[in-house]
């Protein structure tokens, strides 16, 4: 039996080769084949878990409540010490400094990523701005977001701050941050379905097994961004952060 596990397609393009190293280490420590997907964009993963066919999924907190919610998944493991932040960037040298400077009809460039969305959203209500009072410009990466606010095509940007962070020296030097959340609670999680749930129990043990303490797994966790490694994530600790996604969206 082969597990298809699929990566939220949020990660910076770096950490690509991170991810085919941690699900070779899965499958030689834990005996389980895993099939890695790794859609481009958010629309081709919708499109393959609408397929049903995926078992496995890293998710957004968003879509983790989605998930979790609706379509019979569990959450059974979170990276540790590395909570979902965003932050908003304008050009630099823009007059735009603070969210208390922007107005209405601000073009905002952004992947489709919904929780970057909603909660760049709740750090807005500072500045009185909600999701009508701007122009959105839906872009097919965050790179490609900090492209066209180089370009001058957009005002401000919304991106995954760790994205954001992970931009080359000489993207960032050409934007300025206008303001980055601190939650804290929100992260990315990994989800297995109902009808796997008999693998689970070997695959959590495997992935919160991976140290960086051992030198090569310490290279594998480097490579994902993940110096802390993996956590065991308990059912009330992902209703906890549901239930907060909930608030955001109230």
């Amino acid at each position: 039996m082969t597990l298809n596990l699929l990566i939220a397609p949020d990660f910076a393009p770096e950490r690509f080769g991170g991810w085919h190293m941690l699900n070779a280490l899965l499958q030689q420590r834990s005996g389980l084949r895993l099939h890695l997907l790794m859609p481009a964009s958010a629309h081709e993963q919708a499109e393959l878990l609408a397929a049903g066919q995926v078992d496995l999924v890293y998710a957004n907190p968003f879509d983790a409540a989605e998930l979790i919610r609706q379509r019979g998944f569990s959450a059974f493991a979170r990276p540790v010490g590395k909570a979902d932040e965003m932050l908003i960037a304008a050009q630099a040298g823009s007059a735009l400094r603070r969210v208390e400077d922007l107005r209405p009809g601000c073009r905002v460039a952004m992947a489709d990523h919904r929780d970057v969305k909603l909660i760049g959203l709740r750090l807005l209500e500072a500045a009185d701005l909600h999701e009508p009072d701007l122009q959105w410009q839906l872009c097919d990466s965050h790179q490609a977001a900090a492209r066209r606010l180089i370009k001058g095509e957009a005002d401000v940007a919304f991106f995954l701050a760790e994205t954001f962070h992970a931009l080359s020296r000489l993207t960032r030097s050409q934007l300025q941050v206008v303001i980055e959340s601190a939650l804290h609670d929100i992260t990315h999680v990994m989800l297995a379905h109902a009808r796997v749930a008999e693998q689970v129990p070997t695959l959590c043990a495997t992935l919160t097994g991976v140290d960086s303490s051992h030198s090569s797994d310490r290279e594998v966790l480097e490579a994902l961004g993940m110096p802390g490694g993996f956590e065991a994530m308990q059912a009330e600790d992902a209703e906890f952060m549901v239930d907060l996604m909930d608030t955001l969206l109230d």
